[in-house]
């Protein structure tokens, strides 16, 4: 099966399936991504439903860094939390700055912005009309890996 996730780039098995059997809808990996930016200290976190509004992404995941450090700190948690998971993404940008870090998931696209970036950018108002998901309530692997994990 080829599916089609955006520009210049094609997915030619499901998401997920190079990690065993398990498979993610784009809304509960959006829901990991922000969890995972939650447990490194991530601030102001949303996730907006943009496939309205775009053809390229399903959702965004839009965390605030407080520093460079802090920035490379969230990627490596997501990064390797979404990977634990069977799920990758395409070579990250700006891991060297640490400004703005983008994760490309295919379906999901996590932005990791320093507070200026953030504000520049502006993507909050840019995507404002979009709807914005209660990853909080969501239910994640993630954590319920965790609470096991601390409970053996």
């Amino acid at each position: 099966m080829v599916l089609e996730t955006g520009v210049g780039f094609r997915r030619t098995t499901p998401r997920g399936s190079g990690g065993g059997d398990i498979e993610i809808d784009s809304k509960k990996l959006a829901a990991e991504a922000a969890w995972l930016a939650e447990q490194k200290k991530g601030v102001n976190i949303q996730v907006l439903d943009v496939r309205d509004q775009i053809r390229i992404a399903d959702f965004f995941v839009l965390v605030t860094a407080t520093s460079k450090p802090h920035a490379k700190a969230l990627f490596n948690e997501i990064h390797t939390g979404l990977k634990a998971l069977g799920e990758s993404h395409r070579p990250a940008e700006g891991t060297d700055l640490g400004w703005w870090v983008l994760l490309d998931y295919g379906d999901v696209v996590v932005h990791v912005m320093q507070e200026e970036a953030r504000t520049y950018y502006d993507l909050d108002n840019l995507y404002g009309e979009c709807e914005e998901l209660d990853w909080q309530g969501a239910q994640v692997r993630s954590r319920d890996s965790s609470v096991r994990s601390r409970d053996n």
